[in-house]
């Protein structure tokens, strides 16, 4: 007979391309870029270490004043920013403007020496995603890192009521970023109040009972309707916007 099965399998061999071979293996995480900005020799260096010492985290450059940290952001596109308020050649926060200018996704913490309001004001008015006390652990900053990566807001809730309140008293009725109305959807809204709580993602998603991606969707409708680079600088928008009703209820 000579056509059993055999046959046609090895017919269809000699007529098949290549074997695919699906690879099953996890993919490696990906790796945060961050930059340190700061004009203290022995703090930068003592963080690159201890960042270079986790996987997921890599330090791309330790530039010491505005200057060359502007060169730095243009040439390494980093995903945080750790930048000290006080620099050589000027005001880090007036530098964050500049950070923006050059790599938009960049998430910004301020270190700070002391809890100023009127600077953490200015800070988070410019698009800083939080702050950082200079005095903190090797471990809170490496934990500071990742919160801000994955998109948290790194401001304790008193902190941000005392913020807020400052914000609405010094621009009462002004707006932010244009004059336009906002047009967030009800939903929106419910995410933008405990966002002005100071919740993080986790936990907006967990009071509002749906999921953290369904969250973090709504959270990135609201900065692109408030024109805003992260989730503190939404949240002063919206105070200035009168769209937060109660601040740091």
């Amino acid at each position: 007979m000579g056509h059993g099965w055999g046959s046609v399998a090895a017919a269809s061999d000699r007529h098949a391309g290549p074997m695919t071979v699906l690879d099953d293996r996890p993919a490696a995480p990906a790796v945060t870029r961050v930059l340190l900005v700061d004009d203290h020799r022995a703090f930068s260096e003592a963080m690159a270490v201890a960042i270079g010492r986790n996987p997921d985290l890599a330090c791309v450059g330790t530039p010491t004043t505005i200057g060359e940290c502007f060169a730095a952001v243009e040439q390494t596109a980093p995903d945080v920013v750790l930048l000290d308020i006080y620099l050589p050649d000027g005001d880090g926060i007036d530098a964050i403007a500049g950070i923006r200018a050059r790599h938009p996704a960049a998430r910004i913490v301020v270190m700070t020496g002391y809890a100023d309001i009127d600077v953490m004001g200015r800070a988070a008015s410019a698009g800083a995603s939080g702050f950082l006390p200079k005095e903190s652990s090797i471990g809170a900053v490496l934990a500071a890192i990742r919160a801000v990566r994955d998109g948290q807001m790194l401001v304790d809730g008193s902190t941000l009521a005392a913020i807020l309140g400052r914000v609405g008293r010094a621009a009462p009725g002004t707006r932010a970023h244009g004059s336009g109305p906002s047009h967030l959807t009800t939903r929106e809204q419910d995410v933008l109040d405990l966002m002005g709580q100071g919740l993080d993602p986790h936990a907006i998603a967990g009071r509002l009972g749906i999921s953290l991606h369904t969250c973090r969707g709504y959270q990135k409708s609201i900065l692109a309707k408030l024109d805003a680079h992260s989730q503190l600088e939404a949240v002063v928008v919206a105070a200035r916007r009168g769209l937060i009703a109660r601040l740091g209820r």
